[in-house]
């Protein structure tokens, strides 16, 4: 499949993430802002946070990591915009991942700010963050890895992969709900909120018609796919939920997307097409993997695609995600009657019957 470039809207930012580097504060039209925000230990580096002004302060999509330098980074980003932390209206958390929402409590604590998340990410974030409930959660990650036929002992290793990651959490209930289709109502913009469930299960969108643009989160972004996979936080069928997601946003009128990680960009239609056929590609290795070895588990399927590097090659945590994105694709294939799941310790694939 050739890869669809996308037009960089800014080629300096384009050219710091190519580069390795962070890309500057930047103001992108006047009252809106773009801030890099450092990730530790994450290739992604950074997530761009968004400030628009309003006329007491400013309202950021996104926060950043709980981390000292992560604050600090927003802080200084704020500043070379003529704002303080305490200047943070609300905060529009497009999705509950640590980078996205990890700094939000705290930036509560600091300016007031509200916080604002779809009610299908609400609902886990106690089980994720908190620490009382996680060992519940991670036992939960270890029944469906030993069902996917992940051997005992890695399954013990990968279960608990992500625990680590709360440190860089504040821990913080939202204060608003965020619906699809709600009008923000924030002054001087038309933010609109367009749910994008998949990447996560209330992944949030937020367009504004006017100016034309789209703040995309996780959902699209110029260069790499989102990550979409089925663990016990997870809808039923995740990766459905995103590729129709992808569908109804590919139909909106934007000139411009703007990421929460890489760079901004044109061509959101184009982009969205690639990424359509990027997973239909994908099933249809999956259907042709489960055809030549009949029986299989989801671990040994996801051992035998196709990855950006060998499968031994790829970090431990990493095989994780490698395992649970091969499942979202083997339950979309078995939702449609392309693959049969005989359930279980662990479940085997097959190619159905005639």
């Amino acid at each position: 499949m050739n890869k669809v470039r996308v037009t960089a809207a800014n080629e300096a930012q384009r050219a710091a993430w190519l580069g390795g580097g962070l890309p500057e504060v930047e103001r992108v039209r006047p009252g809106l802002w773009s801030i890099p925000v450092p990730i530790p230990i994450n290739p992604l580096r950074y997530v761009l946070v968004y400030a628009l002004e309003v006329p007491d302060g400013v309202v950021i999509i996104d926060a950043g990591w709980n981390t000292e330098e992560a604050y600090g980074a927003l802080v200084a980003g704020l500043a070379t915009a003529g704002y303080e932390i305490t200047d943070v209206k609300a905060v529009l958390v497009t999705h509950i991942h640590p980078d996205h929402y990890g700094l939000a409590g705290r930036i509560r604590e600091v300016s007031g700010a509200w916080i604002g998340l779809h009610p299908a990410d609400a609902r886990i974030v106690h089980d994720r963050y908190d620490e009382a409930a996680i060992e519940s959660l991670v036992h939960r990650e270890r029944a469906l890895l030993l069902r996917c036929g992940v051997p005992d002992m890695t399954a013990e290793e990968l279960a608990g992969a992500s625990v680590m990651l709360r440190q860089f959490v504040t821990m913080a209930t939202p204060d608003r709900l965020i619906e699809d289709g709600d009008r923000l109502g924030l002054p001087g913009w038309d933010l609109r909120a367009v749910w994008t469930p998949g990447h996560s299960p209330g992944h949030l969108c937020f367009a504004e018609p006017e100016r034309r643009l789209l703040f995309s989160g996780d959902h699209v972004l110029a260069r790499i796919t989102s990550m979409v996979a089925v663990h016990p936080q997870s809808a039923a069928n995740p990766l459905a939920d995103y590729l129709d997601a992808l569908r109804a946003v590919g139909k909106l009128d934007v000139e411009e997307v703007l990421p929460a990680h890489e760079y901004r960009f044109l061509e959101l239609a184009e982009r969205v097409d690639y990424v359509i056929a990027h997973h239909e590609e994908r099933l249809a290795e999956v259907r042709r993997v489960v055809a030549e070895g009949d029986g299989s588990t989801c671990w040994d399927i996801a051992t035998r695609l196709t990855w950006s590097r060998g499968w031994e090659e790829i970090p431990a945590h990493m095989r994780r995600a490698a395992n649970n994105e091969t499942l979202a694709h083997l339950v979309w294939l078995e939702q449609r009657d392309m693959v049969t799941r005989v359930p279980g310790e662990p479940d085997l694939w097959y190619t159905p019957s005639v």
